[in-house]
């Protein structure tokens, strides 16, 4: 078996068209007697400075708003599509007025914050930093600011965790630093903090640190829900790899970190012992409790049919048990082991298509994922594609619903239109994605000799645990131009 040259990039523009194509606006795809990594505009600070760029030019996108529309016009914010929760909550959530999140109750209806603590945490160290006199307007403006800052190092440190976790090809991080959806939907809310930390955690178990990895993710877990989702698929993994001391340290790491975040604010002691604190406990509770919301599967066939489908919880968490053993059945029958990366994105990607609501800013969590599971140029950008034309399909619609009898935006049949362009083009790159396991020899990444870069432990470990017939399909990868040849299964030296 030939080894891995572990100091051989995989230069896109050689192997995806799409890449060579757009390359000739920087002058033409790479040479084979490049010298690269002899200059310290390395690929990884590119990714980086392009990253900082888009994030950039998706603030200039909210100028709008930032100028006048989050304060004045009851529809401006949607008709120049550059709507914000932050600024909004800054107030909305006693920011303003120094209440401590899940402390102190609010007025009105929402009383306390329907945030996880850590994301709580990161909107109270934004405000420490916003001028507490002065006019409102001012204020939440410095707030966004304050927040656009702290997400944009959450964006540099997303796309450079993309760059480094496949070690030979860290030109895939561009996917992340230059999709549209990434751009237009980073400053809607602060779910950049959920996903740099859980990029950060995938880079860790790539570099074979259980441990470390599975304190980031829970870490993110404190600051979203979704994370969490990840430990089902190394389940799956270190099953069938027979890995389950890697597991154990995962989980070990993910529950003490989130545990170590939550408790504080979890518990509160009376007279009668320790009780689950109900600031705390809101974020769960208004999960649950919430109805069928924007762009999800449920608000579409329920306005299609009338029917308020009542009990879209059980139907969501139905549909999610019985993907999640789809899941785990295509990774212990796939002919080779699926990369973590693959399944990380199939699991998420269920969720999102399961969930009861889909906002615009969700498209986050999936895009690392995607550019690590499927980095094929071509399915990537169909994929944004579908997702800005959701971006934009619910801004008109709110516009729609928000004018009165003037009705200026899109009517709810385009709006359905947008939820469906966005169900589909979701659902097509996870069928992509699954056709790469049930045909590793598809697999753009193992085509060019690797096995799973992303796998840590995992990475060329035989199986120890498998159904079905495993010898159906060729035991090597299929590699180009001299790439060399690596037998999936064998032993790491």
């Amino acid at each position: 078996m030939t080894s891995l040259r572990q100091d051989e990039p995989v230069r896109p523009t050689r192997r995806d068209e799409v890449a060579a194509a757009g390359s000739e606006l920087i002058g033409g795809p790479i040479g084979r007697r490049a010298l690269l990594g002899t200059y310290w505009l390395t690929p990884v600070r590119v990714v980086a400075l392009v990253a900082i760029g888009m994030f950039a030019l998706g603030m200039v996108q909210k100028l709008p708003c930032y100028n006048g529309g989050w304060f004045f016009g009851a529809t401006s914010q949607y008709i120049h599509a550059c709507y914000s929760d932050i600024p909004h909550l800054y107030a909305g959530r006693g920011f303003a007025d120094g209440l401590i999140p899940y402390f102190d109750k609010l007025p009105g209806d929402m009383q306390y914050l329907e945030y996880p603590v850590l994301t709580g945490f990161f909107m109270e160290i934004a405000s420490w930093m916003t001028p507490h006199g002065g006019a409102i307007q001012d204020r939440e403006q410095i707030y966004w600011l304050v927040n656009a800052g702290m997400l944009m190092v959450c964006a540099a440190v997303i796309a450079v965790c993309v760059a480094r976790t496949h070690r030979r090809r860290p030109w895939d991080g561009l996917l992340v630093a230059l999709a549209p959806a990434f751009a237009l939907t980073a400053t809607i809310n602060w779910d950049l903090l959920a996903v740099a930390l859980t990029a950060a955690g995938m880079l860790l178990w790539s570099r074979s640190r259980p441990l470390a990895a599975g304190v980031l993710i829970g870490l993110a877990t404190a600051a979203k829900l979704y994370p969490v989702l990840l430990l089902g698929p190394l389940l799956v993994l270190c099953w069938r790899a027979g890995t389950w001391r890697a597991y154990g340290r995962a989980v070990l790491g993910a529950v003490v970190s989130w545990l170590v975040v939550n408790l504080p604010v979890m518990l509160v002691h009376d007279g009668s012992g320790f009780h689950i604190r109900e600031g705390w406990a809101k974020f769960y509770t208004f999960s649950q409790e919430r109805p069928i919301d924007f762009g999800s599967i449920w608000l579409l066939i329920s306005q299609r049919t009338g029917n308020p489908l009542e009990n879209a919880n059980l139907y969501a968490s139905l549909l999610m048990i019985l993907g999640c053993g789809g899941l785990a059945l295509l990774t212990l029958y796939a002919p080779r082991r699926p990369r973590f990366a693959q399944l990380a994105f199939l699991v998420v990607a269920l969720f999102i298509l399961t969930n009861k609501v889909y906002s615009p800013q969700y498209v986050l969590w999936l895009v690392p994922l995607a550019a690590l599971a499927r980095p094929r140029w071509r399915d990537f950008l169909i994929w944004q594609g579908c997702e800005v034309m959701y971006f934009l399909g619910i801004w008109m619609y709110l516009a729609y619903t928000g004018n009165g009898d003037k009705h200026q935006g899109l009517p709810p049949e385009g709006y359905q239109l947008a939820i469906a362009l966005h169900l589909l083009g979701t659902l097509y790159l996870c069928a992509v994605v699954v056709r790469d396991i049930l045909l590793p020899e598809r697999d753009v990444v193992r085509r060019d000799g690797d096995d799973d870069p992303s796998g840590g432990v995992l990475d060329r470990r035989p199986d120890a645990f498998v159904l079905g017939q495993t010898h159906r399909a060729p035991q090597h990868a299929v590699h180009f131009e001299g790439a060399p040849r690596v037998s999936w299964g064998a032993v790491r030296d």
